[in-house]
């Protein structure tokens, strides 16, 4: 059992505090809350209360159950595969790996399945994962099968020689050919499921290239390169451009065109360099049926 403490600054909800404070969820303070295990100087407290500045609020949270992602049967394409890495092609909705009560139908569930060996250094729940893409974002990922290819291939990315490259479609007309976009990006202060940009000093560095593809009347066809790799990066620089990604339900219009499962962004290249043999790779995976099927209508518009 583990106990946390924290003094109110301001006026919350119990829930939304301990939320952001701990980094669990709201409905698992409620939980806890309806437990009596959330208490507001020292007396239990209920989820929805209200806590003012200089009031100190706890909880006693229960050690974590060790839990391990098991193999599942799940059909996925690997691009390329040897005794260090293997390349995936990811398909839209499907999770990397799991979290959030969501212990199954991952990529990990299904890479535990096909593959011999992966890597331990992000333990039992993201055996192999190197790097990452959202749900609802296609592509190709990396994933290591021994440790000393998962230090590699981090460091690669850290030093920022793999190059991972997304092409998106974008609403509206970009103007400028070819760009940097340069910001801090953290948590949305008004919204904790989003990350947003944030003012100098705060949030973490981040750096996307974009090139303009292709123009259409109402939207732009996007390449982008990332040289960092903050949650949804690109989609939160997209809409810091003013030209957020289609089918985005998150940052994107609350009026969308098209009925899409998610957001246009492909990771359709990956450069690299082998862990063992110092050979420089390139991946490419082509554009999803749906994706190119919505490039066909608006290049018609």
């Amino acid at each position: 059992m583990e106990s946390k403490q924290f003094v109110a600054e301001d006026t919350f909800r119990v829930d939304v505090f301990l939320s952001e404070k701990s980094g669990l969820t709201r409905s698992a303070i409620k939980k806890l809350a309806d437990g009596g295990r959330v208490f507001v100087d020292g007396k239990p407290a209920k989820a929805g209360e209200i806590v003012k500045a200089g009031q100190t609020v706890s909880a006693e949270i229960p050690d974590p159950t060790p839990i391990a992602a098991k193999p599942e049967d799940i059909p996925i394409e690997i691009v390329y595969e040897d005794a260090d890495l293997a390349v995936v092609n990811k398909p839209q909705g499907m999770t990397v790996h799991a979290g959030a009560g969501n212990f199954e139908g991952t990529l990990v569930n299904a890479l535990l399945y096909r593959l011999d060996n992966l890597s331990g250094i992000n333990g039992e729940l993201r055996p192999g994962i190197v790097h990452r893409i959202d749900k609802d974002t296609s592509g190709l990922l990396v994933v290591a099968k021994n440790d000393r290819a998962h230090l590699s291939l981090s460091a690669q990315i850290q030093n920022k020689t793999c190059r991972r490259e997304y092409l998106a479609l974008l609403e509206g007309v970009v103007k400028e050919q070819t760009g940097r976009i340069v910001t801090q990006i953290g948590r949305d202060p008004k919204d904790r499921l989003k990350m947003a940009v944030l003012p100098a000093g705060q949030g973490r560095y981040a750096e996307t290239e974009y090139f303009v593809e292709e123009v259409f009347a109402k939207n732009t066809l996007a390449r982008f390169a990332l040289k960092t790799g903050r949650t949804h990066q690109i989609r939160v620089h997209a809409k810091y451009m003013g030209h957020p990604v289609v089918g985005d339900k998150l940052y994107g219009y609350k009026n969308q065109r098209f009925a899409l499962e998610g957001q246009l962004l492909h990771a359709y290249r990956l450069e690299l360099t082998h862990p063992t043999s110092g050979e420089r790779m390139t991946f490419t995976a082509p554009l999803p049926a749906y994706f190119t099927r919505i490039l066909e209508i608006v290049r018609k518009d």
